[in-house]
Formats: structure tokens, sequence, C-alpha cells
């Protein structure tokens, strides 16, 4: 099946560029987003590879009410506003309700449909008839295969800007696993894929803050195994000091180690393009 190619910016996702989406997991101090936009271009620049910066304006799924939820809608959009202007960064950040659809629409170049949601028809076509680019997040619940049908909702409604991002299943208590067949079947609906590899190394029920609450030892391997798999963006959520984020501190990558961990990954993709090439060619 040909590939969606999907315009975010100057990103041509879905074609045969690696594209990275990344920044901290929620809006933070401006000193902390602007050290990681600074650091973000640096590493764009430097290794030749787009990113689209992302940080939630507001996390609506945290397990407690005593923790870090984030700015909120218009503060956060200011901060990513000021992002996008200062280092040319498109914005994506992620929308819990209707409502909050058009004031985003005015700053973001990609909504973002959290993995819980993405079954929920009305937030998806208000996102839809933005006109925006959507990326839904696969919702942990969900047999990739079906992750046609949350699409499709934004096909019905107008729009067929959509990236799919992989993020891993609940698996057992806790845990979640990356099925590397989901690539497979995201890839068949011909929109552009997304391995999200921090979210997938995150440990639930244990604070984010909770050296415990994230497996990065499991970074590498995973990160490899889906750039392998033929994905067309990665997802990696950095900060400057992880270990004190406000929300996963304990899955989000030190951005000033984002250069040296992108260099496989990238060399990977090359070697898997080469091959997507030959195949279509003997093909």
């Amino acid at each position: 099946m040909e590939k969606k190619i999907v315009k975010v910016g100057d990103i041509a996702c879905g074609a045969d560029e690696l594209f990275l989406i990344s920044g901290p997991c929620v809006i933070e101090d401006e000193k902390t987003m602007m050290d990681t936009a600074e650091k973000l271009k640096e590493v764009s620049e430097r290794m030749n590879i787009k990113i689209i910066y992302k940080s939630s304006f507001m996390k609506d799924n945290r397990s407690s009410v005593d923790f870090y939820m984030g700015p909120g809608l218009t503060k956060g959009l200011e901060m990513l506003a000021r992002i996008k202007r200062e280092f040319g960064f498109p914005v994506l950040s992620d929308i819990h309700y209707p409502e909050q659809v058009s004031e985003a629409a005015e700053v973001l170049d990609v909504i973002q449909i959290p993995a819980y949601l993405c079954m929920q028809t009305t937030l998806i076509v208000a996102a839809a008839k933005s006109g925006k680019v959507i990326n839904i997040k696969h919702g942990q619940f969900l047999a990739p295969e079906n992750m046609a049908k949350p699409a499709q909702k934004c096909v019905d409604s107008g729009n067929d800007q959509i990236i799919l991002t992989e993020r891993g299943y609940t698996f057992g208590y806790n845990d979640l696993i990356v099925d590397p067949r989901s690539f497979y079947h995201l890839n068949r609906t011909g929109f552009p894929v997304v391995f999200d590899i921090t979210h997938s190394i995150r440990k639930y029920g244990i604070p984010s803050a909770d050296k415990k609450g994230g497996a990065r030892e499991f970074l590498p391997v995973l990160s490899r195994a889906g750039v392998a798999s033929g994905v067309d963006g990665i997802f990696i959520e950095t900060h400057p000091e992880p270990a004190r984020a406000l929300c996963d501190a304990a899955s989000q990558l030190c951005v000033y180690d984002l250069e040296e961990f992108l260099k496989p990954l990238i060399e990977i993709h090359q070697v898997e393009v080469k091959y997507r090439e030959r195949a279509m060619v003997e093909a």
C-alpha cells in the first residue's frame, strides 16, 4: 500500500526521511522549555533531522489531583507559540475536550488525540474539522488493526491528514508491552506511523517521579526494533533534567543525551529505506 504523505510545516511525514517529535512531557517553567528547544534546534541542525516540538498544556490523566497538570490551555499555547516563533519548530500538543479545539488550532500544527481518548468520536470529529494534522495515539486497550476506525472517523469528517502513533499495550498489571506486529498493522492503514518510545517504558500505577516508574534500560532495544520495523517518525519526550521533571520523570530522555541516542536510529532507518526500495524494484 502506498504511504500517504502528511505535511507538517516543511516535514513530509511518511516520506523516506525519519522525523522526530520531542520536548518535555508537560509545559513547565520558561527556562526548561526554552533550554529544551535550544538543544533540540542544535540537534536538528547537526544531525539533519526534522523535529516537531511537543509538550502538553494540560495532562488530564494524572493519577492524583495533587500532581502537576500543566499551565492550562491559554498559557500553554502562549509558550508553544513563542517556541514556534523563536525556533521555527512546528508544534504539537494534546487536547482532551472538543471545546479546546478552536483555541488550540490557532497555534498548533498538529493536534494530538491521547491514547485513552482515541475512540472518543466527538473529540476526534471536532479535531478533524479544524483542518489541522491529527496525531492519534494508539490506545493501550485497542488491537492495532482497529486503529483504522478512529482514523476513518477523521476521514469521514473531511480530514485525511492523519498520523498514527504506537505506544505499547497494557499487559498484565501496570506494564506496557510493545508488539512489533503493531507496526505492520498500522503501516497497512496507509498513514504515517510514529513510535512513541518513552511512553512505552512507563510503569503504570507507580508515580512518574519514582525511579521505578519507568524502565529506561529498554529504550535502546525498543527504539531500534521500531525503526527497523519501518516507522516514519519517532516520539521521544526530552527534558534538561528528567529527574526534576514535573511529569514522566522516570521515562523522559535527557535532551543532552539525545544526539547520541539518535545516531544508531538514523543509521538503521537508512538501511531500512534501502531495503524497502530494493524490494519495490524486485517486485
